[in-house]
C-alpha cells in the first residue's frame, strides 16, 4: 500500500489544483510539499522518487520559458498554423462584429456568477412606463385582430394612423431626432404587450425598430441623413422596409446575386456619379406600403470612377418609393397573417452615392453593418413576439381549462390536461425571461450575436410549443376561426416567427454554437489572433501564453466535469439561496462540461466541425439551455425571490436541465471518433444519464398556478394585454376566472341537489326556479349561477357565419361577372 500512496498523492493534488484552476507554480509546490510529507509518514522510497521525477518533467520544461519558447511552442506553433482552418472574411467580420456577455462564462466551465447577478436590474424609464400604460394600452384597445386578418387583411386607416401620430415606429429613434429614445427594454415591453393581441399590429411596428433604415442610420448614416430621414421615420412620414431578401440566397448576405455598377447618371436634374442597381427580393415586410427602401446588394466598380477596388463587396443603400424603375406595391400572403409583406424588384435603378447608408466611405462595409444589426434585430422584435403570444397562451387557457367542464370536472383537472397547462406555463416562464435579458443586454450597450440566436431560436421554438399546447386545450374553441377566437391566427403565424431572420434549422445546427464555440471560448480566438501576429517574437510569447492557459482550461474541465458527475453536483461552491444553489451546481456541471466537449470536437475535428452540423446543434442545445437557465434564475432574484414563482422556475429548470443531458447524450453518442465519444463519456456522465423530465407532481402545482388568481399568475401576466372588452376576447374570459371560481361551491351544491331531485325541469332557467323553490339555493346564488352560465357560454362559444361571408371578393366578383356576361 505504500508504494501506491505517493501515486495518489500526485493525483490527488493535481486533480484539485486543476478543479480550482491553480497556477503551474502553484502545483509543483503543492505536489512537491505533498511527496516529502509522504516519504516523511514512510511511503516507499523508491515510488516517492519515481513520482518526484515525473512530477520534476513536467514542471521544469514548462516552467523555464527559455526551454518551453523554443523546444514545445515553437513546434505546437508550426502545427497549429497548418491545421487552423482560414477565416474568410465574411466569418472574421461575423466574429469580430459582437459582443461577449455572460453567455463567455458559460462557455468557461466554471461560470462568475457575479458577472449575471450584479448586472443591474431591468428597468423602465418614467417615458416608457407612461407609454406602455397610455398610447400602447389605447392602441391595444383600437385593435380588433379578426378585422384585421379576415376583413381587410391589413390594418385599419385609424390604426395606422395612430400608429404613426404616436410615433411608434420612432421609438428608437433618439428624441434630439423627433422619435421616442426608448432603450431596447422599452421597446422589447411594447412588441411584447401588442403581440399579445395581434402579431400582425406587433410586426408592423416590430420591423422599423428593428433591422432596417433607422437603424442602419443610427449607427453609420452620415450627419445629413440622419437630419433628414431619421425625423421623417419617426413621425411616420416614411414607412421604411430593408430589402435583403431574395430567391436565389435567402437571407444570406455574403451570396446575393443583386448588383449595382458604379456609373454615372441623372439625379435631380444634375448629372452625379451613382450605382445602378439590379436586384430581386421578396419576403420583405412593410415592402407594399414602405415608402423608403433599404437595399443590400453587391457593389462593383468596373471604370475605376470611385477607386481601385473591382468588387468593392456589400453595400447598403436607401431608395425612395418612387425612384425610377423600382417595382413595388404586390403583396404575399403569409398563413393568413396579412402583415404587409411583398417583393421589391428593380433593374438598372439609378441612385447617386449620396443614398449609400453612410455615404462613400460605406460603401462594401454592408456584411458588417449587417451583421452588427441583425443580432440586435434577432433580440428584440421576435423574441418579444413570440413571448406576448406565450404569456398570454399561458393566462388565458389557464383560465379556460377552470371554466370550461367536462363530466362535472373543470378540464384542467384532468391529467393529460395538466401536462399540456404546465408545458404552457413552463414555456411561457423561459420564453419571458429570455427576451427580456437579450433585450437588457441590448439595452447595457452589447451587441449579443451568440445571445440574439439563442434567443430568437428558443423564443419562437417555445412560442410555436405554447400556441400548440393551447390549441389543443380549446379543441374546436381554438379552430373555428371568427371574432371569438383569440389563438387560430397567433397559431398560424408561429410557423413565420420561426422561418424569418434566419430558419430556426440554420440557427441552431450553424450559428448558435458554430459562433460560440470562438466567440465565447476564453482562449480559441486568442490563440487564433496570436497565430496570425506579423511580428514572429510577439506571435510565440501570445501563442504560447495563450496555449498554455489552454491546456491548463482543458485539463481542469475534464476534472471539473468528472467530478460535479460523479458527485452529481450537489457539492461545490454556488450563489443562490437553499432553494436555487442547487441549480447554479447543475449549470457549474454543465457548463465544464461544454467547455470539456467545445475542445474536444474544435481540436479532434478542427475545420471539419462546421459540417458537423447534429454535433454543433446539440452542443448549441446545451449552451442555449444554459443561458436560458441563468436567465430564469437572474430574473427570479431580481424579482426578490419570490416563493410562489418556484413551481415555474422548478419546472423550467428541470425541463431545460433534461434537455441538457438529451443534448450531450446525443452528441456523445454519435461522435464522429467513436473511442473517444466512450471516453467522453466516462467523464460527463460517470454515473449515466440522471436528470429527468418535470416530475407529474411539480406539473400539477405548475398548472394549478395558471387556473387560480395568485401572485405567480400575475408576475407572469405582467406586460400583455388583458384588458376585457369586445375587441378582447382573451381578457374578457381572463377577468371571468375569479368569479367562476367563487361560484364554483355553489355549482357544486346545486348540481349534488339536482341530481338527487325528482323535479322535471329541463331547462337551466326552470333548474334554477326549482332550486330556489326548494330551498338548495338563494335567491342571490341563483344570480351568481346565472352570471357563470353566461360566462361560461362566453367562453366556449365560437362564430358561425353566411357562407356568402366567407366567399372572397374575387369569388363574388367572378360570379358577378359571370352573371352579366349570361
Amino acid at each position: 500500500m505504500s508504494i501506491a500512496i505517493p501515486f495518489i498523492a500526485f493525483l490527488l493534488v493535481g486533480a484539485i489544483a486543476a478543479y480550482h484552476r491553480l497556477r503551474l507554480p502553484v502545483w509543483a509546490a503543492l505536489t512537491a510539499t505533498a511527496l516529502v510529507a509522504c516519504w516523511l509518514l514512510g511511503a516507499n522510497g523508491t515510488a516517492t522518487l519515481v513520482a518526484a521525477f515525473v512530477t520534476a518533467l513536467i514542471a521544469l520544461p514548462l516552467l523555464l520559458p527559455q526551454f518551453r519558447l523554443p523546444f514545445i511552442t515553437k513546434p505546437l506553433l508550426g502545427f497549429y498554423t497548418k491545421i487552423l482552418p482560414p477565416l474568410s472574411e465574411t466569418e472574421r467580420v461575423a466574429l469580430e462584429a459582437g459582443t461577449v456577455g455572460f453567455e463567455g462564462e458559460l462557455f468557461s466551465g466554471k461560470p462568475d456568477w457575479n458577472v449575471l447577478l450584479n448586472q443591474a436590474k431591468p428597468t423602465l424609464s418614467a417615458d416608457e412606463q407612461a407609454f406602455l400604460d397610455g398610447p400602447t394600452e389605447e392602441l391595444c384597445r383600437m385593435i380588433n385582430d379578426w378585422e384585421i386578418t379576415h376583413v381587410h387583411a391589413d390594418l385599419t386607416p385609424p390604426v395606422w394612423e395612430f400608429i404613426k401620430k404616436n410615433k411608434f415606429f420612432g421609438m428608437i429613434v433618439p428624441k434630439e431626432y423627433g422619435g421616442l429614445g426608448f432603450s431596447a427594454l422599452g421597446n422589447h415591453k411594447v412588441i411584447q404587450k401588442l403581440a399579445s393581441i395581434s402579431s400582425v399590429v406587433s410586426s408592423t411596428v416590430g420591423v422599423p425598430n428593428s433591422l432596417g433604415p433607422a437603424e442602419l442610420l443610427l449607427h453609420y448614416g452620415t450627419q445629413e441623413q440622419k437630419d433628414y430621414y431619421l425625423p421623417r421615420l419617426a413621425d411616420g412620414r416614411e414607412v421604411p422596409c430593408f430589402g435583403l431578401t431574395g430567391p436565389w440566397a435567402g437571407s444570406d448576405a455574403t451570396s446575393i446575386p443583386d448588383y449595382g455598377i458604379v456609373t454615372t447618371g441623372e439625379w435631380n436634374g444634375a448629372r452625379v456619379v451613382g450605382v445602378k442597381l439590379t436586384f430581386d427580393k421578396r419576403y420583405i415586410t412593410l415592402a407594399p406600403v414602405a415608402t423608403l427602401i433599404g437595399l443590400a446588394f453587391r457593389m462593383y466598380d468596373p471604370d475605376g470612377l470611385i477607386g481601385d477596388q473591382k468588387d468593392i463587396g456589400i453595400t447598403l443603400a436607401l431608395l425612395p418609393r418612387d425612384t425610377a424603375g423600382v417595382e413595388i406595391g404586390r403583396r404575399h400572403f403569409p398563413l393568413n397573417s396579412p402583415f404587409q409583406n411583398g417583393p421589391i424588384h428593380g433593374r438598372e435603378v439609378f441612385i447617386p452615392l449620396s443614398q449609400l447608408i453612410g455615404g462613400e466611405a460605406y460603401a462594401g462595409k454592408g456584411w458588417q453593418m449587417l451583421v452588427e444589426c441583425l443580432s440586435i434585430g434577432r433580440s428584440i422584435t421576435l423574441p418579444s413576439t413570440a413571448s406576448g403570444g406565450a404569456k398570454m397562451a399561458a393566462v388565458v387557457t389557464g383560465a379556460y381549462a377552470r371554466i370550461r367542464k367536462q363530466f362535472g370536472l373543470s378540464v384542467g383537472r384532468f391529467e393529460g390536461v395538466e401536462e399540456a397547462l404546465a408545458r404552457i406555463a413552463g414555456n411561457a416562464y423561459a420564453a419571458s425571461a429570455l427576451a427580456e435579458a437579450s433585450a437588457a443586454a441590448v439595452a447595457r450597450g452589447e451587441l449579443p450575436a451568440v445571445p440574439s440566436t439563442i434567443s430568437k431560436y428558443h423564443c419562437t421554438e417555445m412560442g410555436r410549443e405554447a400556441a400548440q399546447d393551447a390549441m389543443d386545450i380549446h379543441g374546436g374553441k381554438g379552430i373555428i376561426l371568427g371574432p371569438k377566437n383569440y389563438l387560430g391566427r397567433g397559431w398560424q403565424a408561429s410557423p413565420i416567427a420561426i422561418t424569418v431572420e434566419g430558419a430556426n434549422i440554420m440557427t441552431r445546427s450553424l450559428m448558435i454554437f458554430g459562433q460560440g464555440a470562438i466567440l465565447c471560448h476564453p482562449w480559441v480566438l486568442k490563440e487564433m489572433k496570436a497565430a496570425t501576429l506579423p511580428d514572429p517574437d510577439e506571435r510565440l510569447r501570445e501563442f504560447d501564453k495563450n496555449l498554455f492557459g489552454h491546456i491548463g482550461f482543458a485539463i481542469s474541465n475534464a476534472v471539473r466535469s468528472w467530478w460535479y458527475g460523479l458527485v452529481n453536483a450537489r457539492f461545490g461552491a454556488a450563489p443562490g439561496d437553499a432553494y436555487t444553489r442547487r441549480y447554479y451546481r447543475k449549470l457549474n456541471r454543465y457548463s465544464a462540461a461544454l467547455a470539456l466537449m467545445a475542445d474536444t470536437s474544435m481540436l479532434l475535428l478542427g475545420g471539419k466541425l462546421k459540417f458537423k452540423e447534429s454535433l454543433s446543434g446539440r452542443l448549441g442545445d446545451v449552451l442555449s439551455h444554459l443561458y436560458i437557465v441563468s436567465a430564469m434564475l437572474k430574473r427570479y432574484e431580481d424579482q426578490g425571490r419570490p416563493v410562489s414563482d418556484q413551481p415555474l422556475l422548478a419546472w423550467s429548470v428541470h425541463n431545460s436541465v433534461h434537455k441538457i443531458e438529451i443534448a450531450f447524450s446525443a452528441a456523445l453518442r454519435n461522435f464522429p471518433i467513436r473511442p473517444v465519444g466512450w471516453l467522453l463519456w466516462m467523464l460527463v456522465f460517470p454515473w449515466g444519464r440522471r436528470a429527468q423530465a418535470p416530475s407529474d407532481r411539480l406539473g400539477h402545482k405548475t398548472a394549478s398556478l395558471l387556473m387560480s388568481p395568485n401572485e405567480a399568475r400575475d408576475r407572469l401576466a405582467a406586460g400583455i394585454f388583458m384588458t376585457p372588452g369586445e375587441n378582447n376576447p382573451a381578457g374578457r374570459i381572463n377577468s371571468y376566472l375569479q368569479k367562476a371560481i367563487l361560484a364554483e361551491p355553489v355549482e357544486r351544491k346545486f348540481l349534488k341537489a339536482l341530481k338527487n331531485s325528482d323535479i322535471e325541469a329541463h331547462d337551466f332557467a326552470s333548474q334554477l326556479d326549482e332550486g330556489v323553490r326548494e330551498g338548495w339555493i338563494t335567491a342571490d346564488e341563483r344570480r351568481q349561477l346565472e352570471e357563470l352560465r353566461e360566462m361560461t357560454i362566453d367562453t366556449i362559444s365560437v362564430d358561425d357565419f353566411d357562407s356568402e361571408e366567407l366567399r372572397s371578393a374575387g369569388y363574388r366578383d367572378l360570379q358577378h361577372d359571370s352573371r352579366a356576361a349570361a
